[in-house]
C-alpha cells in the first residue's frame, strides 16, 4: 500500500481527494492536514510516502511547504491546483513537486471527482521516482531572469533538435535551455502536459532563457534557435513543404495514449531530416520515445537519453536505452555539452 498524506485546506477537498485515493485500493491516506504548517506536523509524525499538495493556503503555503520538505524530509508530491494558478505549478516542479494536476471548476469543487483516474494513476507512479535527484533539483534554487547567451552563429550540422520528455520534464528542459548558447537550429519538444498548460509553459521558458519559445500551431516555419513545445492534447510532426521544415498539427487519434506523443514526432522528423537530426530523450514514465528512437537511428539520426544518474522516473529514457538505439547516455547537466558536440560535429 502506499502511504498518502492530503494537504489542503478545504474540508470538502480534504475528504473528496481522501475517498479517491483510497478508492483504488492501493492507496492508504495516513493522514490529512489543514495547511503547511500542519503538513509538516504530519509529514514528521507519519513519513508517508506521497503526498497531494494544495499550493494556495493561507498561513504556510504550499510553496513555503516544499521548500521545507525537500530539505529536511523528500518526499514524493503531486501538486493539487486551480486552473487559475497556471503559473504557479512551474514554480511548485521548480521547488521540489514531481508532477501535478488541476481541480476542475476552481479551488473548491463538486467537480472534484472527475480527476480521480488520473490523480491515482499519477500516484501510484511516485514509487518509481528517485527522491535523490528531485530533491538536489529542488535545491538549485530558483532561477530569477533569463541568462545571457552568446550566440553560436556558425551553420549546425543538426538541422532539428527533436525532445521527448514526461514527469519531471519542465525544470530539466530549462536547465537544459539555460545552459545552451544560442543555437542555429530550431527545437520542437513533446513534454506530456495537459493543453492548458503548454502555452503557459512555452511563455515561461521564453522569459526564462535565451531562446524564442512558443506552443507550436500547424504549419509554423521551424527557424533557427527558436523552441516550438507541442500543444498538449494534440499530435504535432514535422513535414517537409517546398524545401522548408513546418509543423503539422493534428487532433489525437482514438487509442493514443500519449498527446503529444515523442513517438510521432521523432518518427516524423526522421522522415523530413534523415541523418540531419538529434532525438532526446528525457525523464518520464512509460515507454513514450522508445519506438521512435529506432526508426531515428535506422534513418542515421543522432541520439541521446538522460542517465539514470539525473532522471526523476527512468521510464522513458530507460526503455529507450533498452532498445540499444541510443548512442549517449548522459546526465542532464551533460545534455548541453552534449548537443553542442553533435551540432559542431565535434
Amino acid at each position: 500500500m502506499i502511504r498518502a498524506l492530503v494537504i489542503d485546506d478545504s474540508a470538502f477537498n480534504r475528504v473528496t481527494i481522501s475517498r479517491m485515493l483510497e478508492s483504488s485500493g492501493t492507496v492508504k491516506v495516513v493522514a490529512t492536514a489543514v495547511g503547511g504548517e500542519d503538513g509538516i506536523k504530519q509529514t514528521i509524525r507519519h513519513q508517508p510516502d506521497v503526498i497531494t499538495l494544495d499550493l494556495e493556503m493561507p498561513g504556510m503555503d504550499g510553496f513555503s511547504f516544499l521548500r521545507w520538505l525537500m530539505v529536511n524530509r523528500p518526499t514524493p508530491v503531486i501538486a493539487v491546483s486551480s486552473r487559475s494558478s497556471e503559473k504557479s505549478v512551474f514554480k511548485a516542479l521548480e521547488l521540489g513537486a514531481a508532477d501535478f494536476i488541476t481541480k476542475p471548476g476552481g479551488r473548491v469543487s463538486i467537480r472534484l471527482e472527475e480527476i480521480q483516474a488520473d490523480l491515482v494513476r499519477k500516484i501510484e507512479s511516485l514509487p518509481q521516482i528517485r527522491v535523490d535527484n528531485l530533491a538536489r533539483r529542488a535545491l538549485l534554487g530558483e532561477p530569477s531572469r533569463a541568462p545571457s547567451l552568446a550566440p553560436r552563429g556558425e551553420p549546425s550540422n543538426i538541422d532539428v533538435i527533436v525532445i521527448g520528455a514526461s514527469t519531471g520534464g519542465p525544470p530539466a528542459l530549462q536547465a537544459i535551455l539555460q545552459s545552451l548558447p544560442l543555437l542555429n537550429v530550431p527545437f520542437v519538444v513533446a513534454q506530456h502536459m495537459p493543453s492548458t498548460f503548454t502555452r503557459v509553459f512555452a511563455e515561461r521558458l521564453d522569459r526564462l532563457t535565451g531562446y524564442s519559445v512558443r506552443e507550436g500551431a500547424d504549419e509554423d516555419a521551424l527557424s533557427p534557435g527558436c523552441v516550438f513545445i507541442a500543444p498538449g492534447g494534440k499530435q504535432t510532426e514535422i513535414v517537409v513543404e517546398k524545401g522548408h521544415m513546418v509543423l503539422r498539427v493534428t487532433e489525437r487519434m482514438p487509442g493514443e495514449l500519449y498527446a503529444p506523443s515523442a513517438n510521432r514526432l521523432f518518427e516524423s522528423a526522421s522522415r523530413a531530416c534523415g541523418e540531419r537530426m538529434l532525438a532526446v530523450v528525457l525523464t518520464g514514465m512509460g515507454d513514450d520515445g522508445a519506438r521512435g528512437i529506432e526508426r531515428v537511428r535506422r534513418h542515421g539520426g543522432r541520439t541521446m537519453a538522460e542517465s539514470e544518474t539525473s532522471a526523476i522516473i527512468f521510464g522513458m529514457p530507460g526503455e529507450a536505452i533498452r532498445t540499444g538505439a541510443v548512442q549517449q547516455v548522459v546526465s542532464v547537466g551533460e545534455i548541453p555539452s552534449a548537443i553542442l558536440s553533435l551540432c559542431a560535429g565535434c
